[in-house]
């Protein structure tokens, strides 16, 4: 089933437009009058958006970049009484697929290029099937979803995980990056060796060399004891390294080290230890950005991109909100002997409508609070509360 949303102010055209469509096979059409309602409604991931060049309060490529931010791949097709070249060139330039000029063959027009688009919609999906059932879901059941962002990362985690490539996770706070370090340690032949996760951004600057790379007895005031690092600890196993981009530019200098030589020396000695370790990164920040602001190292930064794997915001993940929902309601429950709790049908409307900026730990927390304000066993609107920013 392909979704259209049809953009259209003008409410007797874009009646017109929505009831053409409507008889195309496969289509599921929305008529929105504005803009904004239709941004507001960009959760349900529409596979085509036909829009008027003309709209109150936004122009209609305004919109359409907006779309595109949203999701790249939906299709856009642009309605216009604009007969000027440079506008239709500029059009096409911007990203629409295509440009309908408003006249006697218009909706004609309009249908036959939804067809064929609507064709490709339906050829992507059959693609996004066949390569879903080559991804055994047992083997990654700690991510859930099913979203064609979700299953995108799942193809990057197989590609992975067999090999010693140096990997990056990149992705908002709360997005679950280290489930995707996991997923790639416990998939690949390191899986019965150590993974070992280092917060960067926790552990306080003075103790930070102590603790990737460890002590000597001695080797300070509170150093009682010979300590191993926890690249020593993950030896033949995994590190993971988290909120990489924390780390002030003395200790960057050192890891690079680390990276290049494979082998650590514990504060306090001249010894060096060899290293067999495979490293992930993981980072909500935008590197580059930190390296043009030069609190990051260059060097560094394309060492650690050997493959990038870039997790998506959950309000970019469609229907696997409902599904994350359900599985912390029913987890939360069975630690809590609080029964069977259900989430009432407007309460998901509420979840989906939702941008959701603390990504996945917000929803659980959002979800446990919900339980505990429900009576009688069902979740509605007003268990829902959601933090302020």
């Amino acid at each position: 089933m392909a979704k259209i949303f049809v953009v259209e102010d003008d409410v007797a055209f874009g009646s017109m437009i929505k009831n053409s469509l409507q008889n195309i096979p496969g289509a599921e059409v929305v008529h929105f009058s504005s803009a904004e309602e239709c941004l507001d409604n960009m959760y349900q991931m529409p596979d085509l958006v036909t829009l008027d060049y003309h709209l109150p309060g936004m122009h209609g490529l305004q919109l359409m970049d907006k779309i595109k931010s949203h999701n790249d791949q939906t299709y856009c097709i642009i309605v216009s009484g604009q007969e000027n070249v440079e506008v239709v060139i500029d059009t096409y330039k911007k990203g629409a697929q295509d440009y309908i000029l408003k006249n006697d063959s218009a909706l004609v027009n309009l249908v036959n290029s939804s067809i064929n688009l609507i064709h490709n919609v339906q050829l992507k999906q059959e693609v996004e099937k066949l390569k879903e059932l080559v991804i055994d879901r047992n083997r990654y059941s700690n991510i859930i979803g099913t979203s064609r962002e979700i299953l995108k990362v799942l193809r990057l985690i197989q590609k992975v995980e067999n090999n010693n490539i140096m990997v990056l996770i990149t992705g908002e706070s709360g997005t679950g990056k280290e489930l995707v370090a996991k997923a790639i340690h416990y998939n690949s032949p390191r899986k019965k060796q150590p993974f070992v996760t280092v917060n960067m951004g926790a552990i306080p600057t003075e103790l930070i060399e102590s603790e990737l790379f460890g002590h000597e007895k001695g080797a300070f005031t509170d150093a009682r004891e010979r300590r191993i690092g926890k690249f020593e600890e993950s030896n033949h196993g995994t590190i993971f390294l988290d909120e990489i981009g924390e780390m002030d530019l003395n200790l960057q200098a050192k890891i690079l080290r680390v990276l290049q030589e494979k082998e650590v020396v514990r504060v306090g000695s001249n010894k060096t230890i060899k290293l067999d370790v495979r490293v992930i990164a993981a980072t909500n920040k935008t590197l580059i950005n930190e390296v043009k602001q030069g609190r990051f190292r260059q060097d560094l930064y394309y060492r650690l991109q050997g493959f990038l794997i870039h997790l998506p915001p959950l309000h970019q993940r469609g229907d696997d909100i409902i599904m994350l929902a359900k599985y912390f309601l029913a987890d939360f429950c069975r630690q809590n002997n609080l029964g069977n709790i259900t989430i009432s049908k407007p309460s998901i409307q509420v979840l989906l409508k939702h941008q959701w900026p603390g990504n996945v730990r917000e929803l659980k927390a959002v979800i446990e609070r919900a339980a505990i304000m429900s009576e009688n066993h069902i979740i509605t609107p007003e268990d829902i509360i959601f933090n302020e920013s």
